[in-house]
């Protein structure tokens, strides 16, 4: 039997974080002596006492921590593990997305921000439409486009979307994805031939991962009102380079195009 502070020694684990083990029921003792109070533990214990520091070292909920200790299969542990550490990933990354945004809106562009006035025409494309929660967005996308590229084999330039505004302010808006093609295409599931009717845009080049997206978009709003320029209809998203065209999120390349029209005084 080993004393809980020859046990601490051997596990780098101090004496309150074992008594905290125990008393939270992670950990209990090989044996406590009825009169002291004193703390034994058994040598087997070391690897258990260390597995509940690198779990508690990610942040695991001590109900998982206790269901990681109880399952007897290793691939059930593995998987417990598996899916807290993918909790983790997606934490990291919306802290990183945030970090990227503040980092640009606390270092915006200079004066220069670059956005063209663009006469579109209609466009012929193959599209899947539907109405989509913003949480949903990008499953619903990948999901879309999977569907677009089995029927359009080579289509006449890059995807792109249309997203309507109350997807923004409501949280749940419509939203169609789509490829340009240069003829009809076979109605295939939700896939299906539309035409895009012609607009006037404010386009700007978002450059790089999606993160700091928003910030791009305030930028060219705020372009767009000083230019006493009116949103008149769905933002449309043209992804000129993305992650269908390379891993490399550095260079991919969003065009952002809002359709506008000029705002008249009548003072």
């Amino acid at each position: 039997m080993l004393t809980i502070g020859e046990f601490s020694q051997m596990t780098h684990l101090t004496i309150r974080t074992l008594r905290r083990y125990h008393e939270s029921g992670l950990l209990e003792p090989a044996r406590v002596d009825p009169t002291s109070g004193y703390r034994y533990y058994d040598a087997g214990q070391i690897a258990t006492a260390q597995v509940i520091a690198r779990l508690r070292d990610l942040d695991v909920p001590l109900a998982d921590v206790r269901r990681v200790l109880l399952a007897q299969d290793p691939a059930a542990r593995a998987a417990l593990v598996t899916e807290h550490l993918q909790r983790l990933e997606e934490q990291l990354s919306r802290t990183q997305a945030a970090v990227a945004s503040l980092q640009r809106l606390l270092h915006p562009q200079s004066a220069g921000f670059d956005v063209e006035l663009r006469q579109v025409p209609a466009q012929l494309v193959a599209a899947v439409e539907a109405t989509v929660a913003h949480a949903d967005v990008l499953d619903w996308y990948a999901g879309a486009m999977a569907e677009l590229e089995a029927v359009v084999r080579r289509p006449s330039g890059p995807p792109g979307g249309l997203y309507d505004n109350a997807l923004f302010t409501e949280g749940r808006g419509h939203l169609l994805v789509h490829v340009p093609v240069d003829a009809r295409v076979p109605t295939v599931g939700r896939v299906r031939t539309m035409e895009l009717p012609g607009a006037e845009l404010a386009v700007a080049v978002h450059s790089g991962a999606h993160d700091t997206i928003d910030v791009t978009y305030g930028e060219l709003g705020r372009w767009v009102a000083d230019h006493s320029l009116a949103v008149a209809g769905p933002v449309r998203e043209t992804y000129v380079v993305g992650p269908r065209d390379t891993p490399a999120a550095a260079q991919w390349r969003t065009e952002i195009g809002w359709p506008v029209f000029h705002v008249t005084s009548t003072g």
